[in-house]
């Protein structure tokens, strides 16, 4: 074997002896960072030996001249995926002392432990361009001010983006082959549990099946959401859910239901023995970095990746589901024939706070005249509770106008006085 390609104990190549030559004194007056990241919890557990040669490059940097006190270990991104720089307090860490012209060389065994994206991967390679900070991974040391190591650099930032696309497409080519033949296995609805065959199939609870059937029937009856939610507010009828994780996974424990679950549970395909995949899809335009999951959207039916009618057991026929569909839909036309909230005289929209619930109280105006009312109807909306309160709009808009005039005219007069 070819000497210059044996690798020592630290993953780095012999090659590092040639490259050595781009260390200079001013490199060594400041700090070595060693990166060490894993992307999930899982993954630290799981992978240790990967972790082990990540801090086992703190050896590979005393060996090329830093003492032990010069070298700072950044492990706050242990359990941390490199998709985004949200969240990952140990890259940002990483840049900040980049940019105070504290780092002389960053140590990584790969490239990816940094950054999965392109925009993200730049960032840094611009900054240690700027300050002359040196890169060292498993195949040696790249000066990020030469053009060759640059691009070399880019490359391989363009390398680590490719292949996360491509595990992920794997990944969701894989679901999406399960999902088309019914075996994908997902979070289920009120009322359906997986079997340990894989099988959909109703609660084993009879209580709980009886109560999303009452539910269906009563919706029938009433023809209206919200008459359904304060129907059941009414008459203290709770929803029996099966406990998703943690503990005590797979328990039943009875709550309340409100209008967002009553809502999903009438437009959803299952009860009527549907089996679908894709009813919610990620738009692009709504992604948050802070939230991982925010972004998806329900699509249309004929957008749906799956749909196998009569797969499961049903609650509901298909005909009473697509009649339950034309009424929520009916009804949302008539309320928003109604028109949205329209300007008028309300001066404290948005800004009034119940002190009995802490939800914000929302502008009713009386038919077409001006007079308005502020009315808490957070509780009565999604829960079906009686209204917290309301307030008559006028006088506590002129109580609220008196206070903040009399606050800006003695703040006028302070000013002046310290002026004079």
């Amino acid at each position: 074997m070819n000497a210059t390609t044996v690798r020592s104990k630290s993953g780095f190549t012999a090659l590092d002896e040639m490259r050595s030559e781009k260390l200079r004194p001013f490199h060594q007056e400041r700090l070595a960072v060693v990166y060490v990241r894993q992307s999930t919890p899982q993954q630290v557990l799981d992978h240790q030996e990967s972790t082990r040669l990540q801090y086992g490059l703190v050896n590979r940097a005393q060996a090329l001249g830093w003492d032990a006190s010069r070298i700072l270990v950044i492990d706050d991104d242990l359990g941390k995926s490199a998709t985004s720089t949200q969240g990952r307090v140990g890259f940002q860490r990483l840049v900040l002392e980049v940019s105070l012209d504290h780092v002389g060389i960053i140590f990584g065994v790969e490239m990816s432990r940094l950054a999965r994206s392109n925009k993200d991967w730049h960032q840094p390679l611009e900054l240690c361009a700027l300050f002359r900070t040196l890169i060292a991974d498993v195949d040696g040391i790249y000066d990020p001010t030469l053009y060759n190591d640059r691009l070399l650099l880019g490359l391989k930032g363009t390398m680590s983006e490719a292949e996360l696309h491509i595990l992920k497409q794997r990944m969701y080519q894989g679901r999406l082959s399960k999902a088309r033949r019914g075996d994908l296995q997902f979070a289920l609805p009120v009322g359906y549990v997986w079997s340990p065959t894989g099988e959909i199939q109703f609660d084993p609870d009879e209580q709980v099946q009886h109560v999303v059937r009452f539910l269906f029937r009563t919706f029938d009856e009433l023809g209206t959401l919200g008459g359904l939610v304060r129907y059941l507010a009414h008459h203290q009828i709770q929803l029996g859910l099966r406990v998703r994780e943690g503990p005590g996974k797979g328990e039943l424990v009875w709550r309340r239901p409100n209008r967002a679950t009553i809502q999903m549970m009438l437009k959803h395909p299952l009860y009527a023995g549907s089996y679908v995949y894709g009813r919610r899809q990620e738009d692009p335009r709504r992604k948050q970095e802070e939230h991982p999951r925010a972004g998806r959207v329900v699509v249309p039916q004929e957008d749906w990746f799956v749909l196998l009618p009569n797969r499961c057991p049903a609650y509901i026929s298909p005909e009473q589901y697509e009649r339950n569909q034309e009424r929520l839909q009916a009804n949302r036309a008539r309320a928003d024939a109604m028109g949205t909230a329209r300007s008028g005289p309300a001066l404290l929209g948005g800004l009034v706070v119940c002190a009995r619930c802490g939800c914000r109280l929302n502008v009713h105006y009386d038919g077409d005249g001006p007079r308005h009312t502020y009315e808490c109807v957070e509780r009565h909306t999604h829960y079906g509770e009686p209204r917290c309160q309301h307030l008559a709009g006028p006088c506590l808009d002129r109580f609220v106008s008196e206070q903040v005039l009399a606050d800006a005219g003695a703040c006028h007069l302070r000013t002046v006085s310290s002026g004079d």
